[in-house]
């Protein structure tokens, strides 16, 4: 499958195309004029008197020191070569499919004055399924993701490396096997495919699409706690959300509602229950998870933009022929949107580990203690709950805004930049921690409505319980739960439990790739 890509024009469902590997990748065939007129303007440029920054200068503090014109080229490898200084574990391929593609989008907006092999090579490598490889710290996401672009770079060049199903393989073996010809680069080219935030947006995406099943798995076991615990779904009610105005409760409660929706749990206590109302946990749902979801749009939005955004130094406007020094590079977009995410990311986890904590407790669920068949004997769900306030509590420390952090750089050159490479790099560890802790209390509620057989639930929150319970049976004495917690996280992480939510008319719109995309 071919994905014909207009810069400037890029939309969520092509990025989770090309984020999950399913197509190759062309240009638009009007992009290709603009690209070839910036370069142009660049190359009249390196010839000139007048000194331009990163073209016939050099970089960072030493921007006042004049490069001769013999001296040109070697000034963009130098530039490669000197800032590959990434350190950590290998970007994941899914990251570096969204790099490279976001770094075509880039320059082939045609502000950049590469010259089309440049964009040419690197859809050539995104096509190959060569995927660079580039360690993942070392980047403050200003000045642009220096270090993990650079890294990306020298691949292309034939001096790096390329992971070849999973293992490194040298750049200019993986590219000639290819049939591919190694990058040679031109003025100013090395500083635009370092300049730039596609590091840490591919990142702050990766975390947005991976965390959209988990986020939706969480809607369902907060559905079916609230089902254990036989609660009530009056606080789902359509007014009381309505007179807010919320966009993202006004969803959610409508899911909960479809989710809930003709339950016999539901019914057996409909009257005569002297509980007036239920635990937060349960009741504010809506409200929760509905405020995560507006943040979640919100940053979607912005990741977008940036991911459609020129953001490379110095640009080039043809039709003047200007070559104007800005600081687009600098990330502090993707660094809030990031932040903002981690505390909706942690936001899920933590009221999710009060409903595990809600279900094990005789006083406020009027189930079994700990979830035992023979409490005392066996302790049931008793630790399985300490594991998921230790990952609770963890995603609290990592949800500190990385933001608000600055070191100077450069000789002080760089004096304030974003951290926005940590910012979204950090989401994939808290993700990862939420998807347990739903894991566990998917189980958890999965185990309270057994105690309330025969009484079934909802159609949908059934279909949930026998996904479940086609890998893990009910517990009826202790056993290893850890297997138990792996086989739940990695239906969650693969989107099954998501397709159930997927099925029903009233979350049609809810995520904000669908919502954005109706």
């Amino acid at each position: 499958m071919k994905l014909t890509l207009t810069p400037g024009h890029i939309d969520l469902a092509q990025l989770q195309t090309l984020h999950a590997g399913h197509a190759q990748v062309e240009l638009a065939a009007t992009a290709w004029d603009a690209v070839r007129t910036s370069a142009a303007i660049v190359q009249k440029a390196a010839q000139g008197d007048a000194p331009v920054y990163g073209i016939n200068t050099g970089f960072g503090k030493l921007a006042s020191t004049r490069i001769d014109t013999h001296d040109l080229a070697r000034l963009q490898i130098n530039l490669i070569r000197s800032h590959c200084v990434g350190v950590g574990e290998p970007m994941r391929p899914e990251v570096m499919r969204l790099m490279l593609t976001l770094k075509i989008a880039s320059l082939a907006r045609g502000y950049s004055g590469v010259r089309p092999v440049v964009i040419e090579t690197l859809m050539a490598v995104y096509n190959a399924g060569l995927i660079p490889e580039v360690p993942s710290q070392g980047s403050v996401g200003a000045s642009g993701d220096l270090a993990p672009l650079a890294h990306m770079t020298l691949a292309l060049l034939g001096e790096g490396r390329f992971l070849v199903d999973g293992k490194p393989v040298a750049a200019l073996q993986a590219l000639r096997a290819a049939g591919i010809a190694p990058l040679v680069l031109a003025a100013k080219e090395g500083l635009a495919l370092i300049n730039g935030t596609q590091a840490s947006t591919a990142l702050a995406l990766h975390a947005l699409l991976t965390f959209q099943p988990v986020y939706e798995a969480a809607i369902l076991s907060g559905a079916l706690s609230l089902e254990a615990a036989k609660g009530s779904d009056a606080p789902c009610d359509a007014r009381i959300h309505a007179v807010r105005g919320h966009p993202g409760q006004i969803a959610t409660a409508a899911c909960y509602r479809a989710l809930l929706h003709d339950s016999a749990i539901r019914a057996s206590h409909l009257s005569g229950d002297d509980r007036v109302q239920d635990p937060y946990c349960l009741r504010c749902q809506p409200q929760v998870m509905g405020a995560c979801l507006d943040q979640l749009r919100h940053c979607t939005e912005v990741l977008l933009c940036e991911a459609n955004a020129v953001t490379d130094n110095p640009l080039v406007f043809p039709d003047d022929g200007a070559l104007i020094s800005g600081g687009n590079f600098h990330a502090e977009p993707v660094a809030l949107a990031a932040d903002a995410m981690a505390v909706a990311i942690a936001e899920v986890g933590a009221i999710a580990e009060r409903r595990i904590a809600m279900l094990i407790d005789t006083s406020a669920s009027r189930l079994p203690a700990f979830l035992c068949v023979e409490p005392g004997l066996h302790s049931g769900f008793m630790i399985a709950h300490v594991t998921a306030a230790a990952l609770a509590s963890e995603n609290k420390s990592l949800a500190h805004p990385a933001s608000v952090d600055s070191l100077p750089t450069s000789a002080n050159q760089e004096d304030h930049v974003s951290m926005a490479t940590f910012a979204a790099r950090r989401l994939q560890a808290m993700i990862d921690n939420v998807a347990h802790i739903i894991a566990i209390e998917w189980l958890a509620a999965a185990q309270g409505i057994d105690f309330l057989r025969p009484l079934q639930s909802s159609q949908a929150l059934e279909a949930a319980i026998a996904l479940l319970r086609a890998k893990v049976s009910r517990m009826t004495e202790d056993r290893v739960i850890s297997h138990d917690i792996e086989a739940a996280f990695g239906l969650i992480l693969g989107g099954q439990l998501a397709q159930i939510l997927h099925a029903l008319p009233a979350c049609k719109t809810f995520w904000p790739s669908r919502a954005l995309a109706s």
